[in-house]
């Protein structure tokens, strides 16, 4: 019984933890991994939105993963991150408690949601399981995180700092 070509045997993983869960994000989604740099924050953004950043001169928003998925995380210290995302063509910052390692799973190792898992995960958010030797991953489906509706305010919130950051410096610049 041979695989077609068009299915895969294996996916890579970027492993996240937060709080005590571990996390699992598809590789290819993942532009960077970055340290915490200053956050500026968004005015009348909801809750989970921590602010924008400039990452070598692109403004990118950063959302707080634990706030989205309404679970507890760790403090912020040296090992917090920000895992530079793709979704919907719009690149978006998540904070994670830390990144421990990028891992190749088998497709026969990742599980449909059991309903027992134990995860305080929302349902909707995980694509699936992965099942290592002592270890489960929950496996977040990345374009269910953000709603198009939330990727497209977030998108307007950032174009109109950039506007502003814009006029400013044509205010400047003519003094």
């Amino acid at each position: 019984m041979g695989e077609s070509a068009g299915e895969k045997k294996e996916c890579q993983l970027v492993i996240f933890r937060i709080g005590d869960e571990e996390f699992g994000v598809d590789i290819n989604q993942v532009r960077e991994i970055v340290r915490v740099v200053e956050i500026t924050r968004m005015p009348k953004a909801p809750a989970f939105i921590e602010g924008v950043v400039n990452l070598r001169g692109q403004i990118v928003s950063v959302i707080d993963l634990a706030k989205r998925l309404d679970i507890p995380s760790s403090p912020r210290d040296d090992n917090t991150r920000i895992i530079v995302i793709e979704i919907e063509r719009n690149t978006v910052g998540m904070v994670v408690d830390s990144v421990s390692e990028v891992l190749r799973l088998s497709m026969r190792d990742i599980a449909d949601v059991p309903a027992l898992i134990e995860t305080e995960v929302p349902e909707h958010y995980i694509r699936g399981v992965g099942k290592l030797e002592d270890r489960l991953l929950v496996l977040l489906d990345l374009d269910k995180v953000l709603t198009y509706e939330e990727i497209k305010n977030i998108e307007r919130h950032v174009e109109a700092m950039n506007k502003n950051k814009e006029e400013k410096k044509d205010k400047e610049g003519k003094q």
